[in-house]
């Protein structure tokens, strides 16, 4: 083990211009496609900044607790996929004693992946809303991982609300964007 790093403390910086972005749609979330909306153009900013095609936001109703994007090439943890970033800063939020009427619900950019669905099941929140397919991400390339097949009627039966597709063709834009700009696949294992 290499004794010049500190081991004590993890950190993963947020980027300034997320919480910017939320502000300046905050007022417009009245309707689910509108917070998919969010969470989309979180992940098509997160591409133009050089980063990965990935947008999360967790809100009760049309208030947003807190909204991420996929933070693994900057930060270099393979866990900063936008899902696990929004459920932290939500937990954060959350945890300073804020209160906020429930469900409480995550929009994502793109089904969550095998690490982000175990997430989820953990997290606290009531609903799940998804943008592109499992298919639509491995489809550029990006490999999901072993989730359950039917990972969405597992969620559900165990209680939790899930919505496919809300925006679907607009998120895959941001993928194809991705991928014709020539986005890193990371992720795969080298054997």
């Amino acid at each position: 083990m290499r004794h010049d790093i500190d081991l004590s403390s993890l950190r993963i910086d947020v980027p300034a211009w997320i919480d910017e972005l939320v502000k300046t749609r905050e007022h417009t979330l009245s309707t689910t496609e509108a917070r998919m909306d969010l969470a989309i153009a979180l992940s098509r900013a997160n591409v133009e900044r050089g980063g990965s095609p990935f947008g999360a936001v967790v809100c009760a109703g049309d208030r947003v607790i807190a909204a991420g994007a996929n933070l693994v090439m900057s930060s270099g943890f393979s866990l900063a996929h936008a899902e696990i970033v929004t459920l932290l800063r939500t937990q954060q939020v959350l945890g300073t004693g804020a209160t906020f009427p429930r469900p409480f619900t995550l929009y994502t950019s793109a089904a969550p992946c095998c690490q982000c669905f175990g997430a989820f099941v953990w997290a606290g929140l009531d609903e799940l809303v998804c943008g592109a397919t499992t298919e639509d991400v491995e489809r550029i390339g990006f490999d999901e991982g072993p989730k359950p097949a039917q990972w969405d009627r597992v969620l559900e039966a165990k209680g939790f609300k899930v919505t496919h597709h809300v925006k679907r063709a607009e998120a895959v834009a941001v993928l194809e964007l991705y991928r014709e700009r020539g986005g890193a696949l990371y992720g795969l294992c080298e054997r």
